[in-house]
């Protein structure tokens, strides 16, 4: 099934609109993890509970997300939290329907409550801060079913697995070459709000992120796609065994 996956050319379909989103998210799954099952989702109970608790219709793609893989730890929890039905919750500043927090709370994602109307609102990120009087919510990606990708993408990166690994880049070298040894996905740069942004990469059997070039995160699908992104991108790889 592997040859039939074209990672490419699905995420440029998957970034235009929710149905390529699903789509993409169940191509990548399957290849790359296990295949999406029934039972990875909340149900429509668990939408219709949340929405009667909170006042508020949710958007029909994240419904949609929550679905489909919802209840997929692997796909939604590795690092960052991908919140239950049950602990979806409205910001204190009442800006916000709160969805995602960094794994130590240094951050949360949501979407505006004047665009929970639309059915793929842009995302939002807003930072914990000591000063709660300079907390914004700032742009993270223009589309809630982009986000859904990259949430699969980065908690399959960042799984407690031997094939996963880090890297800290400490000159322009790293990232040069890795960008000659890896086809550059066609995913948006974000956060909108930064610049540079954060980048995917696709290499020989190996999924790559570059954190606005200084951090580099990698997962292979095998023993032989890691060790071949650590040979051919310089620095001292966090999890490297050799």
């Amino acid at each position: 099934m592997t040859h039939e996956f074209d990672m490419v050319q699905s995420l440029a379909v998957g970034t235009e609109s929710r149905s390529g989103a699903w789509q993409f998210i169940r191509g990548f799954v399957a290849n790359w993890a296990e295949p999406l099952r029934d039972d990875d989702g909340w149900t429509e109970a668990d939408l219709v509970a949340a929405e009667e608790r909170l006042g508020v219709q949710l958007p029909r793609t994240l419904r949609d997300g929550y679905l489909l893989f919802g209840r997929r730890r692997d796909l939604t929890r590795n690092h960052d939290v991908l919140l239950s039905p049950s602990e979806l919750h409205v910001d204190d500043s009442k800006e916000a329907l709160v969805f995602r927090h960094e794994n130590q709370g240094a951050a949360s994602w949501g979407i505006l409550l004047e665009a929970l109307g639309e059915e793929d609102p842009s995302v939002f990120i807003r930072a914990d801060l000591a000063d709660k009087a300079a907390e914004r919510w700032e742009g993270w990606l223009e589309r809630l079913s982009s986000a859904f990708i990259e949430i699969v993408l980065s908690e399959f990166l960042q799984a407690d697995d031997e094939y996963c690994d880090f890297l800290d880049v400490y000159d322009d070298q790293g990232i040069e070459m890795l960008e000659r040894v890896c086809t550059r996905l066609p995913f948006p740069d974000y956060p909108v709000c930064e610049e540079p942004g954060i980048r995917w990469f696709l290499g020989d059997d190996v999924l790559v992120r570059d954190d606005g070039g200084m951090v580099v995160l990698a997962r292979g699908r095998t023993e032989e796609g890691i060790n071949r992104i650590r040979d051919l991108v310089p620095g001292d790889w966090l999890n490297d065994p050799r």
